[in-house]
């Protein structure tokens, strides 16, 4: 039986009308609470995280969010399905056979692996060239209909994009791509037709079948957002002996609930109490390898930068980036009597002017 598609609303527990605000904070809210460094060893509060970033990414989207409201879980293929169904529809054409469940544009492509999902298999223009339909374009075969004869084709390059966890770029790795992929048919051999000219049952003259593969992809350490990798020969395959394609990943990184990259280094906000900010402390602060403690000095104030040096991320050629932890003194909302009778007994001995001497005689000093 089929899983269940997720709903990214129920993962996040608010309402679909949720605004883009409540999401945000919805999410922040329990990612801190599944954190992997929070739970070290908890595979079901590691899952939990992964499930709330891939909710995270599409509803605090606008536009991903308005094609997962139309289209659920095939919102990433929204342009392609819309594109492809209407080009089609005019021309009153359908699918080959065993295609009909093939959700245009990669629906049928996506993959999960350790860290990273691998989507939007990219079959380039829909329309193709001279009216061809985006089934002609794809399995090689002749415009408006004609039988064409198969020539020795390469296979198509494929474009798709990979989305990686920070820990997962700044670590590495191999990881394991498990994916529906365009093969040549066994029955026909990528001819299209059998015996007497008669078109094959298998792939209904396309030459091609869809097919699970699985692919091994080595991450290299440090990869950064944006970055393109090649795999050579994992793209679409060749027709009559000829090589297959090449199949290029983009790489996107998901929004990270503690860390924001900058370059090399990364910086994250560390909330301190106003004693912690006087006396000084030593307090637990998240890094890519799990939570160390830093050394919080007396007199710290709001806004001052911490750095952890080499905890950033990896650099290719060797080395890291630094982390900078951002202080930010919170007041408690809620406070015990005893508190408060200490906090008025400070008031009553303290010194200190917050706003200082020339705030409270006004701007001209007077």
């Amino acid at each position: 039986m089929p899983e269940k598609a997720k709903d990214y609303y129920e993962v996040l527990g608010v309402s679909r009308t949720a605004s883009e605000n409540e999401i945000k904070k919805a999410y922040r809210k329990l990612a801190r609470t599944s954190h992997p460094d929070l739970n070290p060893g908890d595979k079901a509060a590691e899952e939990r995280f992964k499930e709330l970033q891939e909710a995270n990414e599409v509803l605090s989207n606008p536009e991903n969010r308005k094609k997962y409201d139309k289209y659920g879980d095939r919102w990433r293929y929204a342009d392609q399905i819309e594109a492809a169904e209407a080009a089609n529809a005019s021309r009153g054409q359908t699918p080959p056979a065993g295609w009909e469940n093939f959700s245009y544009g990669g629906a049928g492509v996506e993959a999960q692996t350790g860290g990273f999902d691998f989507h939007d298999y990219d079959f380039g223009n829909f329309q193709g060239s001279e009216g061809a339909n985006i089934f002609e374009e794809l399995f090689n075969r002749g415009g408006r209909g004609a039988r064409s004869p198969r020539q020795p084709t390469r296979g198509r390059d494929v474009e798709a994009t990979l989305e990686l966890s920070l820990e997962d770029a700044h670590r590495g790795g191999r990881q394991t791509l498990q994916m529906q992929a365009a093969d040549v048919c066994p029955t026909c051999r990528g001819k299209g037709v059998v015996e007497a000219g008669k078109i094959c049952p298998t792939c209904s003259d396309a030459g091609q079948i869809l097919k699970p593969k699985t692919i091994e992809v080595n991450i290299p350490a440090g990869v950064r957002d944006g970055a393109t990798l090649r795999l050579a020969g994992q793209g679409g395959a060749g027709l009559n002996g000829m090589p297959a394609g090449d199949l290029y990943l983009h790489i996107r990184l998901r929004s990270h609930p503690f860390f924001t990259v900058k370059g090399e280094d990364i910086e994250t906000e560390l909330q301190i109490a106003p004693w912690e900010a006087i006396l000084g402390a030593a307090a637990q602060v998240p890094t890519l390898e799990g939570s160390v403690e830093m050394k919080i000095p007396s007199g710290a104030q709001s806004g001052n930068r911490l750095r952890l040096r080499n905890r950033g991320v990896n650099k290719r050629g060797g080395g890291r980036g630094d982390q900078y932890v951002s202080l930010k003194i919170v007041v408690p909302k809620n406070v015990s009597d005893e508190e408060k009778g200490l906090y008025e007994e400070l008031r009553r001995v303290s010194i200190f002017n917050p706003r200082g001497e020339n705030q409270t005689k006004g701007g001209d000093g007077k």
